[in-house]
């Protein structure tokens, strides 16, 4: 009895604690779960008509990139698809830019300042609460801690008794008072919700404290350090191989994608940087792609090191969870299925606080008013 007691205080004041983070949390996740179908929905300047002949070469299209974008030079040059507009980014700590472009014809199709779109500021609530990143994201990253901690306890405090009470544990009477029911709310679609909402608040967390992160590395490597992410460097005193080396290598990769996948390559701005080279295999998602790193100037692929250099395939098991942390959080690892179960466990998440506030101060007036009538 000691023990549910400091269970049942742990869950009560962690709940009080972290009620109104979780609540947002819980809604802006049910947006972000959906975020690449609402996009593909209504954004129509991401589509163009598949026409029978070769895309734009990415030194033509960043140089039409470069005209349009107002704060710097394209990064690279994404080609979704054959029937999807190429799209040029330009990101720093200060702007985002997204350009759209006919991959056949190099049109301008959309010039998009990220800052102001609906879905990363959504993204920014939902990871920052609109706070400067080194305030916000401990804010958030503890209130997550907090909800995998009232998880648990949830749990122990459901679990019942007796083999009798199990079956009530795992329905809702719904003929019964209101209050029975908010009761039954908390309890039995907190139990469900659990098992799902675990694996979104452990890889939230991820994000929110390099600890987290490191520690299911360790774990899932058997032991070893996650190595920093570091890209190689190309060699300026080799002469250069081609007059566009990005145009090379992409043309060499070319026959390797499959109608269904999509490819990207990113330039080198400084003279020491490599070319990159990206092919996603399941576009919509981020984990599953391979990560080719070339010299600019002979082509030669190197080596870079941490988790997002390589093959998905070959890498080891601790660096693809490391690669499929966002898809975990948002539900895109199991595809469609995945994404409606993370917007269900992100919902029930954020009524928890609600139906679990309603039992907490039903109680606290229940107690008031039998103290006022014992004295």
């Amino acid at each position: 009895m000691r023990f549910k007691k400091i269970i049942r205080n742990i869950h009560l004041w962690f709940g009080l604690s972290s009620g109104l983070i979780v609540v947002f949390l819980g809604l802006t996740g049910c947006i972000l779960a959906f975020e690449v179908e609402i996009r593909n929905w209504t954004e129509d300047f991401r589509k163009v008509i598949p026409e029978n002949r070769s895309f734009l070469p990415p030194s033509q299209l960043k140089t039409i990139a470069n005209k349009h974008l107002t704060s710097g030079m394209a990064l690279g040059i994404e080609y979704p698809g054959k029937d999807k507009a190429a799209i040029a980014p330009y990101y720093d700590s200060l702007h985002y830019e997204l350009l759209f472009l006919n991959p056949y014809t190099g049109e301008v199709l959309q010039h998009k300042n990220m800052k102001k779109d609906f879905f990363r500021i959504v993204i920014d609530g939902h990871f920052y609460l609109w706070l400067p990143p080194h305030i916000g994201q401990p804010i958030v990253a503890t209130a997550t801690l907090m909800f995998v901690i009232l998880m648990i306890s949830g749990l122990i405090l459901w679990w019942p008794k007796s083999k009798v009470g199990l079956k009530q544990r795992f329905s809702i009477k719904w003929n019964a008072k209101w209050r029975r029911v908010n009761y039954d709310l908390h309890n039995v679609l907190g139990f469900y919700m659990t098992w799902v909402a675990i694996f979104i608040a452990i890889s939230g967390l991820a994000f929110g404290f390099e600890w987290v992160a490191k520690s299911i590395y360790f774990v899932s490597s058997g032991g070893e350090q996650m190595a920093p992410h570091e890209h190689p460097h190309s060699d300026s005193t080799q002469p250069l191989q081609h007059a566009s080396m990005a145009d090379y290598l992409w043309q060499q990769h070319l026959p390797q994608v499959k109608a269904h996948e999509s490819m990207a390559v990113y330039f080198a701005h400084t003279k020491e940087d490599p070319l990159e080279v990206v092919v996603n295999h399941q576009p919509g998602t981020y984990y599953n792609s391979d990560f080719y790193h070339y010299d600019q100037y002979s082509g030669k692929e190197l080596e870079a090191t941490g988790s997002y250099a390589g093959k998905f395939a070959t890498a080891k098991l601790a660096d693809k969870i490391v690669r499929m942390n966002y898809d975990i959080h948002v539900g895109a690892v199991l595809g469609l299925p995945g994404k409606i179960m993370a917007f269900l466990a992100s919902l029930l998440a954020a009524s928890l606080p609600i139906t679990g506030f309603i039992i907490w101060w039903g109680r606290r007036k229940k107690k008031a008013v039998k103290t006022s009538a014992s004295s």
